[in-house]
């Protein structure tokens, strides 16, 4: 056995490893890579988004502006804080409190465009379709600076994606398109103004900062803490606590890239001292971080935004995602326990690992503000929720700091936590909102040139050959255009964009069909040539970034063949099925075994090396499990009872491996 398993296993970071988490952000997610501030700048900075949180939270609470008027200030102080806190590019030199004059200039007119509609909102609105000249200028401006913006913070395959659709409505506009295209891009609540932007504007924003007071608390720590008691002493237990850890963490970060940075950077030096090879620790931390936004119940604000597309109370929507994501991760936690046996690898110490109900006890309360959000939800607008959860957030550190305060015998307050939280809100709610911002325009173009229908057109061509062809067209669709694209603002895009389609060309319930393009924008972030989170693990790991990509992809494999399977079935969602309850608990046994049966094919590995037909044998079994039905349930049951006597009874036993 390799002498890294002699080592004592701890869940740090080497001590000669120095990770630079600032600057593999920067590197990795565009919104990280922000201008550096000190002294009054700082403050000054800090104190305007300080404002704005506390802005979004009053209108959330209140909702007293008119819809237009609110998304035009909305937008037009996003962007102002974009062009000062964005450098134009990598390049630019980082000066403490430096800001380029053409920034200051980009600031104040892209800011001003959209607060001159804010200003003239009803005269706009009464002149319609027919804007004068200065309106398009403004309009003009104001989309341009609003997709530099985008560029910046975003990056550019959004603004690439979004800028083909509008260049699309200038070729078939015939009439006045510049006036009518502006005005439909800028003046309308169908454009930048549409639903994504009303939507993060609404709540969006709200669970951005409730999420910014969860990091502020320390509830990061607390997960890492968990997942190391449950799973740590397991074989392969690193890795294991790094999947649980960051699923956790992902439900309510937003982000697949942060989550795999700020979790990585702990967790994947940990796996390779463990024995788990660079390419494979990089992948577990991203997948696992990806795959955060697809748990209940938060998701990563994606589930507040599928209450909005598709009409259905909140507590529906985390009840249909609980079985997709159990399987999700129940393949991912299979494939690294198989990979963990045929490498002989062990758990934690068990010195290092936490005594869970000790750190329940302790430590339970920090998800007190979880639990309020998800109660409240049943009764409040997500609105409300979100406030109530991060007022709750609030209660929980204030009673924290007094229990502390009377066990040390001192005051032991940090009310820069709060301002922190809101500014940070803020800032995490820029690339969003600015995202959110030109997906409207994506949509106002399908809408005014007919693209839906051509699109349309396309899905049912496929079907006409087979239904998983028109089904694997729209994944494709998804995953292009969801790369490089914040996990919202893709929803958002597929959400207005491709659901609608498969709902009218292949007659799928609407919550299968948005679950479904959920689930491969989601995936767009593991998936090469464009995997960012992936990218993100591999240079914490010094892996090959395409190597890792392609593995990341393997071990999320049940993302890739779950959404077909409720696409057809949508009884695995729970929600709205007519089935009775043991055919539900027979759907959730099998598709269990499935993705267990199928994780040990994609491994190589049972109860040792599996040859390659066998490998084939396993996966053909497993999604006979998947695939709801008893015919294809006994064919999987059949197969994986040969599988398991050809590994008992035939070849050479595994040599056994000693470790430490």
């Amino acid at each position: 056995m390799s002498d890294v398993n002699t080592k004592p296993i701890t869940m740090a970071a080497d001590e000669d490893e120095v990770i630079d988490v600032d600057k593999l952000m920067a590197d990795f997610d565009k919104e990280s890579n922000t201008r550096h501030f000190k002294g009054i700048f700082e403050k000054i900075i800090k104190i305007g988004m300080v404002l704005f949180s506390l802005y979004v939270m009053f209108d959330g609470w209140t909702g007293t502006m008119e819809e237009r008027q609110k998304m035009a200030w909305f937008i037009g102080i996003i962007v102002f804080i974009a062009f000062i806190l964005y450098p134009v590019s990598k390049k630019e030199k980082k000066r403490p409190n430096h800001v380029p004059f053409y920034d200051y200039i980009f600031a104040v007119a892209g800011a001003g465009s959209f607060f001159y509609y804010a200003i003239n909102c009803q005269a706009i609105v009464d002149r319609a379709s027919r804007i004068n000249e200065l309106d398009i200028a403004v309009a003009i401006v104001g989309t341009i600076l609003l997709f530099e913006a985008c560029r910046r913070v975003v990056g550019l395959p959004i603004v690439c994606v979004s800028a083909a659709f509008i260049a699309y409505a200038f070729i078939t506009v015939s009439r006045n398109p510049l006036r009518v295209i502006m005005y439909k891009l800028f003046y309308t609540t169908e454009g930048i103004a549409g639903t994504p932007l009303n939507v993060c504007a609404s709540f969006i924003v709200l669970f951005i900062i409730f999420a910014s007071f969860l990091e502020q608390s320390g509830i990061g720590a607390f997960f890492v803490d968990l997942a190391n008691s449950i799973a740590g002493k397991a074989t392969g237990g690193p890795a294991k606590v790094a999947v649980i850890s960051s699923a956790m963490e992902g439900m309510y970060s937003g982000s697949s890239v942060a989550n795999t940075v700020g979790s990585g950077s702990v967790t994947i030096p940990t796996m390779k001292r463990c024995g788990y090879k660079p390419e494979f620790a990089a992948a577990v931390e991203a997948a696992a971080s990806t795959g955060g936004q697809i748990m209940p119940p938060i998701m990563g604000a994606a589930a507040f935004l599928m209450t909005e597309y598709t009409s259905m109370p909140y507590s529906q929507i985390i009840i249909a995602a609980i079985l997709p994501a159990v399987l999700y991760f129940t393949g991912i936690f299979m494939m690294i326990h198989f990979e963990a046996r045929k490498l002989g690898l062990k758990g934690l110490p068990k010195e290092s690992i936490p005594n869970f109900f000790k750190l329940v006890v302790t430590k339970g309360y920090l998800l007190l503000p979880v639990v309020a959000l998800v109660v409240a939800m049943n009764h409040f607008s997500p609105a409300k929720s979100a406030i109530i959860a991060i007022l709750v957030a609030i209660a929980v550190k204030l009673v924290e700091g007094v229990v502390k305060s009377i066990a040390h015998k001192k005051f032991d307050f940090d009310f820069n936590l709060y301002i922190q939280s809101l500014a940070n809100g803020t800032k995490n709610a820029i690339g969003v909102a600015l995202a959110c911002a030109v997906a409207g325009c994506i949509s106002a173009m399908v809408q005014q040139t007919g693209l839906a229908n051509v699109l349309s057109a396309l899905v049912q061509s496929a079907a006409q050959l087979h239904p998983v062809f028109a089904l694997m067209l729209t994944m494709l669709m998804c995953i292009v255009l969801g790369m490089g694209v914040p996990t919202t603002a893709n929803y958002v895009i597929m959400a207005s964009m491709v659901a609608p389609i498969i709902m009218r060309s292949l007659d799928i319930p609407v919550l299968a069909a948005h679950m479904f393009v959920f689930y491969f924008g989601i995936v767009a972030d593991i998936t090469p040539p464009v995997a960012l989170a992936a990218y993100a693990g591999s240079a914490i790991a010094k892996s090959n970034p395409m190597k890792t990509g392609v593995t990341a992809t393997r071990l999320a494999i049940t993302a890739f063949i779950v959404p077909y399977i409720f696409a057809f079935s949508p009884e695995m969602l729970i929600v709205g099925s007519e089935a009775p309850w043991y055919e539900i608990v027979l759907l959730v046994v099998t598709a269990v075994a499935g993705i267990f049966i199928i994780s040990a094919g994609m491994e190589g590995y049972l109860l040792k090396n599996m040859p390659w037909w066998q490998r084939i044998l396993a996966l053909a079994g497993g999604l006979c499990m998947i695939i709801p039905g008893i015919t294809t349930d006994a064919v999987g049951v059949a197969i994986i009872v040969v599988l398991l006597l050809l590994q008992k009874f035939t070849g050479k036993k595994p040599e056994k491996k000693i470790t430490a």
